[in-house]
């Protein structure tokens, strides 16, 4: 009889084994799940957390809105008593210099060279067209803006000369940004309104909003811009912000709302 028993003992034996083994992998299955769960959430907010700070980064900067002038501007367009500020003038991320909003005296940032690199890809795509483009003046200091400044209102007065330079501490150039251009081997032209009808002045006219320049200046705007027109005036401004003001026909004034 105990012979007999002996195989059932033993099966017993292996179906007791076999359950509880089933039952410790069923119990170490879900513990690896449950522990898998446990760190999603942790790696979701690590992802959240990187989106946030990503996005910060990105989040541009604060829109500035410069005090209106309390003042009404001078014949010649300027505030009268206007100091100069500590700080100069951003809407929009863009910097601004005209002759309500002037640049401090000690703002000296030397030519921006994003603007010499978009000027330089311009100039060579003038040249790919048959047009040897010149940029014949970029940044100005300050010091240098006060000695052209003075000759020119003692060769033509001050109320001739506002009307085509910028008093120190008012001139885009002194931004780095702007740029005076003009054509090689026509140099008699420079500086004139008969440079914008040449066809490389209207070359430059038609593409300088691909390369994120405007005319400054333009015809019919001195009311806007304080000066008069000036076809070889050009102001970097960045591709997008440039053809915006192209297609608008439009001053910087007008673009940032400051007129």
């Amino acid at each position: 009889m105990k012979n007999n028993r002996l195989p059932f003992i033993v099966g017993a034996f292996i179906s007791i084994a076999l359950i509880v083994a089933i039952f410790v992998v069923y119990n170490y299955k879900n513990n690896q799940v449950n522990s898998a769960s446990d760190e999603q959430p942790k790696t979701t907010e690590t992802n959240k957390t990187t989106e946030q700070d990503s996005t910060a980064i990105e989040k541009p900067d604060n829109i500035e809105t410069p005090a209106k002038p309390e003042q009404q501007p001078d014949e010649n367009g300027y505030l009268p008593n206007q100091t100069l500020p500590t700080e100069p003038t951003y809407i929009n991320g863009i910097l601004l210099a005209n002759k309500i909003y002037p640049l401090p005296s000690t703002f000296a940032p030397e030519e921006n060279p994003e603007a010499r690199e978009a000027l330089n890809q311009m100039l060579a795509a003038a040249k790919q067209q048959g047009f040897d483009l010149v940029a014949f003046s970029g940044y100005r200091s300050f010091e240098y803006q006060t000695t052209l400044y003075d000759n020119y209102v003692k060769r033509d007065g001050q109320a001739a000369a506002d009307r085509y330079s910028a008093r120190p501490g008012y001139s885009e150039h002194q931004t780095g940004l702007a740029f005076d251009i003009g054509e090689r081997g026509k140099e008699d032209v420079w500086l004139t309104e008969e440079f914008g009808e040449t066809p490389a002045g209207q070359w430059l006219f038609a593409h300088a909003q691909e390369y994120g320049f405007i005319l400054r200046f333009p015809q019919n705007k001195e009311e806007i811009t304080g000066y008069m027109y000036e076809s070889w005036h050009y102001r970097y401004v960045g591709k997008e912000v440039a053809k915006e003001i192209t297609k608008k026909n439009i001053t910087l004034e007008e673009y940032l709302g400051v007129k």
